[in-house]
């Protein structure tokens, strides 16, 4: 491999968000299964300990390493404070495993995890005060990221308030952009119905985080036409690894390498385990991305 850094996050094995799915699959086959597969970095899943020593020795024997963790960030509904008390401990965490990156992602009113709310036609958007709010909060996040020379990334999402390519440029305008990056995501764009490559190229310089997720586009129509939600969606297996729905990942790799890119690139798939095993879809992604990025 190159420069750029290839990872796979926990999501395709358990489920934080729905933890019926995956809840037979544990931590250690989840980590093994992505050493296995020849990925050398992952995500922090919610069945990961949380003491450092050891989640440092379990990655250690299958020679892996942290590349990051999710973070929910409250800053359209709860007093910026408890949302700082909250990063700073899990940027400490971060810190302590090796982690350069902290994704945040706004969910203060985010429909992402409602099972029942349409995801397209109810999806928020921020009135003029939170998109003050927002911003300020996400710099002043970064400034305390910059303190452990960390990077905060910001994570674009479906059902949230910054989805399409109009919200991530206000956002991108309204925060300073040596505090505050951008996590691409894939099939967050296309689901979104966004010119992903556009995003992309636009952004690159921003760009300190990738993950490399899949759209099954008939899946997408679906949702769309009968109202369903997010998390439906992902049961119904909306989302997959690259290689095996409806993106071409060549030209995503081709602009990532011609402008040099040497963060992490995350194979990001939440789907039902039961339905795609784990590990062989963790395999069918590691060989397609293998064959196509040119790493």
């Amino acid at each position: 491999m190159g420069k750029m850094k290839l990872g796979i996050c926990p999501i395709g094995w358990t489920n934080d968000d729905m933890p019926d799915l995956g809840k037979e699959n544990t931590f250690e086959q989840c980590i093994s299964e992505m050493a296995l597969a020849g990925f050398t970095g992952c995500e922090i899943g919610g069945k990961f300990p949380h003491d450092a020593v050891v989640l440092k020795k379990a990655l250690a024997l299958r020679n892996l390493s942290i590349a990051s963790a999710w973070f929910s960030s409250y800053l359209t509904t709860r007093p910026y404070k408890e949302t700082a008390e909250a990063f700073i401990k899990h940027r400490d965490f971060l810190h302590e495993m090796g982690a350069k990156v902290i994704v945040v992602s706004e969910q203060g009113n985010s429909i992402q995890g409602q099972i029942n709310t349409p995801l397209f036609a109810n999806k928020p958007h921020y009135t003029e005060e939170q998109w003050k709010f927002v911003p300020e909060g996400l710099n002043k996040l970064g400034k305390l990221a910059k303190e452990k020379d960390m990077i905060l990334v910001y994570h674009h999402h479906m059902g949230t308030g910054v989805q399409t390519e109009t919200e991530i440029d206000r956002l991108m305008e309204l925060t300073d952009p040596d505090l505050v990056y951008l996590l691409y995501d894939s099939g967050h764009l296309v689901c979104s119905g966004e010119d992903h490559l556009r995003v992309l190229d636009k952004y690159i310089g921003r760009i300190k985080h990738v993950h490399l997720k899949d759209v099954r586009k008939g899946i997408v129509e679906k949702v769309k036409n009968e109202n369903l939600s997010f998390l439906k969606g992902v049961r119904m297996g909306m989302f997959t690894v690259p290689g095996d729905g409806d993106i071409d990942f060549r030209p995503i790799f081709d602009i990532l390498n011609k402008n040099n890119y040497s963060g992490w690139a995350l194979v990001e798939a939440e789907q039902d385990p039961a339905v795609a095993n784990p590990l062989e879809y963790a395999l069918k992604a590691h060989e397609y991305v293998e064959k196509i990025a040119n790493i």
